[in-house]
């Protein structure tokens, strides 16, 4: 008898059909393939078993149990089954013993995931002893990885085992290694769970990516109320911008912006400002809004402007318009931090007042960005909290009106349309503004009114940004309040801050006296723009203490490499470190690293590092794996030390040849190793107008190679090397 080979194959094939998922098993190649129909997710690799130096089989089960495999050993018996329990879109691999047949084993799976093209790989366990914020730029890869998330469609895809290693391809590929062991009191499990909705349904219920057509990237500038408070005129505004124009603007810096314009806004408190009218603080405005974002555009910025449209303290507007606003039980006007009069958002009179200031603004007066304030704050004296409180709701001309919060913040999207951006201040993810916002103000002041700023504010700032820079990129910007760098601040103090605001990636609006900044200063804020665009946050929860170490994993077509930061968060020095595990590196992988700020170079480490980090303070280096050969350290030019200003680098032959970005009149230093073995010859630049210096540090172990350029531009860099 002559056996059909299509019932041959399937007589190997293991099929079955749970929910959304198709599981298919072949015993002959031991590949496993799991499709998941609803969400076009394909997962396929071989899967096996060991116990101690053996391979044993996986087969489908010799019983007439139709739901499971069976794992065979070298006797040719079943002595334990791989079974598939499935809830909804979670499907779960077990492994048991058969009874008291007691032996310890390895299963492990080896394969590829294809997932959603934009998605990236991220951390969705928490943990209470975790001391490691992770960011990446790019498909930056972390041994801690278990999820995959694509935030156009806020899908996930959870991945858990014992041990778990996630490896980005790119295009939505990913490389996946599983295993668990087995013992006498222990079963091996995968699990391979995707939601939908994931950050929408647990932080994000208005979540909504990203508008990258109007703010493809995090926007950068200046304001002036951190140091001028309420006293700023048009002509201080400008005579900043000239300033920044030479210092700031060659590096990325985009917008200026004007604060405290409005009528009777040169002295606090903000609830006195004639916020609703568009009336204009002549003594510091003379020639109005208008012309004053002419001005700003004929110095290469954009023109950004403040409001706080929830309410006035304009007693003639308030007599107009007596009906817009909210008023107790014994009909006295209802104050909020916005204004001694408080709108009525179910008014629908106001809405269309909304609309209409904020259309004027940027379509007559020539405004590109709003920084739109007095939102969600922390308390009933800011809009959120207020319009939701029972005795405000009791006051309104419909107290049924389901969502007069939600009301104001589309009608602020309306009035300024669709191509202006769009800074919710004091906005929060919880509330509607991802939905119609493209930045969010996640910080407080970083200083409080007319005093400097110190230590509180920037752990404030810290702190904050712990907590909300999961949904950064995502949903919004993250707005983590102005980099101040002036001498209120230790230059370690300076330095901190500059890290916590530019290291993820965040906004970066400057807000010093320009002219007052010594250049090691004004230097931080070159060193902290443009913000990377592709930086994305890696833990994808929110985190409510300060913690000591951050790591951005840098992907980049040349290299990849981390850069970590060490923060000190106390007051005393204190020494602070990181293992190689908790930072989701291999410990037995020998690295290379820099320290940006002391200009250290630490040299080779593996497995663990630590170093005294003064109080106040932070250290950040650039970490790369050590090569044989002369590798690129670092580069002064940013935080990141290479992935703004590098475009390519690699060694061939006895020359290491690379393509570097330069800023006109700013040189950048960037620094190279010299191996045991070699020797450093010569460094050229492939534009003869660029200078060219170099100079041994670390006692030869490093060569620095200052370049400068009459015109900001990418250059063709090559050093050249000698066997010694």
């Amino acid at each position: 008898m002559i056996m059909n080979p299509l019932a041959i194959i399937a007589a190997h094939i293991f099929a079955l059909v749970l929910g959304p998922w198709n599981i298919q098993f072949n015993e002959e190649t031991s590949v496993l393939t799991l499709k998941n129909t609803e969400q076009n997710v394909s997962i396929e690799g071989t899967l096996t078993f060991e116990s101690g130096d053996q391979e044993w089989q996986i087969i489908k089960a010799r019983d007439a149990v139709p739901q499971r495999l069976g794992l065979l050993n070298k006797n040719n018996d079943v002595m334990g089954y791989i079974t598939f329990q499935q809830n909804g879109s979670r499907l779960e691999m077990l492994v048991a013993h058969r009874t008291r047949q007691f032996y310890e084993g390895v299963l492990k799976f080896d394969g590829k995931v294809r997932f959603r093209e934009t998605s990236f790989a991220c951390k969705t366990q928490a943990s209470t002893s975790e001391r490691v914020l992770f960011l990446a730029a790019g498909d930056g890869d972390s041994l801690l990885n278990d999820t995959l998330f694509a935030p156009e469609e806020d899908l996930a895809l959870q991945l858990r085992s014992a041990n778990l290693t996630v490896s980005s391809e790119g295009s939505g590929i990913y490389d996946v290694q599983m295993s668990g062991r087995i013992q006498e009191s222990a079963e091996a499990a995968f699990v391979f769970n995707i939601e939908p909705h994931y950050l929408q349904t647990r932080y994000i219920p208005y979540y909504s990516p990203i508008n990258r057509t109007r703010a493809p990237k995090a926007p950068t500038g200046w304001m002036s109320w951190n140091l001028y408070f309420d006293k700023a005129t048009a002509e201080d505004n400008l005579a900043e911008a000239r300033i920044g124009k030479k210092y700031l603007q060659p590096f990325g810096m985009e917008i200026w912006h004007i604060e405290s314009w409005q009528g009777n806004s040169d002295q606090l408190p903000v609830s006195n400002f004639y916020n609703l009218n568009l009336e204009v603080n002549e003594k510091q405005f003379p020639e109005g809004m208008k012309k004053l974002a002419e001005d700003i555009r004929a110095l290469g910025f954009r023109p950004g402007i403040w409001m706080a449209p929830f309410g006035t303290g304009n007693d003639e507007f308030y007599a107009e318009h007596k009906d817009w606003f909210l008023h107790d039980k014994n009909g006295v006007p209802m104050r909020s931090w916005n204004g001694k009069y408080t709108i009525d958002p179910s008014n629908d009179e106001v809405i269309a007042h909304l609309k209409k200031i904020h259309h004027i603004a940027a379509y007559d007066w020539g405004y590109d960005y709003f920084k739109i304030d007095g939102m969600s704050g922390s308390g009933a004296h800011y809009c959120a909290h207020f319009f939701e409180r029972p005795e405000t709701k009791a006051a309104m001309k419909n107290p049924n009106c389901p969502d007069p919060f939600e009301r104001c913040v589309r009608a602020f999207r309306e009035g300024i349309g669709e191509d202006r951006i769009f800074n919710a201040c004091q906005g929060h993810f919880t509330g509607p503004e991802p939905k119609y916002a493209d930045c969010g103000r996640i910080g407080s002041d970083i200083v409080h009114p007319n005093q400097p700023v110190g230590w509180k504010n920037l752990m404030d700032q810290g702190g904050r940004t712990h907590n909300q820079i999961f949904a950064h990129n995502i949903v919004f910007w993250a707005d983590p309040d102005t980099l101040l760098v002036n001498d209120a601040l230790t230059m370690d103090e300076a330095r901190l801050s500059t890290v916590v605001v530019s290291l993820p990636g965040q906004m970066m609006f400057s807000g010093d006296k320009l002219a007052e900044l010594s250049m090691d200063r004004m230097r931080l804020l070159q060193q902290a723009l443009p913000p990377v665009p592709d930086i994305h946050p890696v833990n994808l929860y929110p985190i409510f203490k300060h913690l000591p170490v951050w790591d951005l994993k840098v992907r980049r077509p040349w290299e990849n490499y981390d850069v970590i930061a060490l923060f000190n968060w106390t007051e005393e020095d204190a020494e602070i470190g990181f293992t190689a595990e908790e930072v989701g590196l291999c410990p037995e992988t020998e690295f290379v690293a820099y320290e940006f700020w002391t200009n250290q170079f630490v040299g080779k480490i593996q497995g663990e590092y630590s170093c005294k980090v003064p109080a106040h303070a932070v250290r950040l280096f650039a970490v790369r794996k050590l090569q044989a050969n002369p590798q690129f350290l670092t580069s002064d030019r940013h935080v990141t030390q290479g992935a703004v200003d590098v475009k390519a680098m690699n060694w061939a032959g006895s020359k290491l040849r690379g393509t570097v970005e330069l800023i006109a009149n700013f040189p950048t230093t960037f620094r190279f190793t010299v191996p045991e073995g070699k020797t450093f010859k010569a460094a050229t630049a492939s534009c003869p107008k660029v200078k060219v210096e170099t100079a041994l540090e670390a006692g030869g172990k490093v060569v620095a190679v200052k370049l400068g350029s009459e015109e900001t531009k990418n250059v063709n860099l090559t050093l050249e090397y000698a066997e010694n």
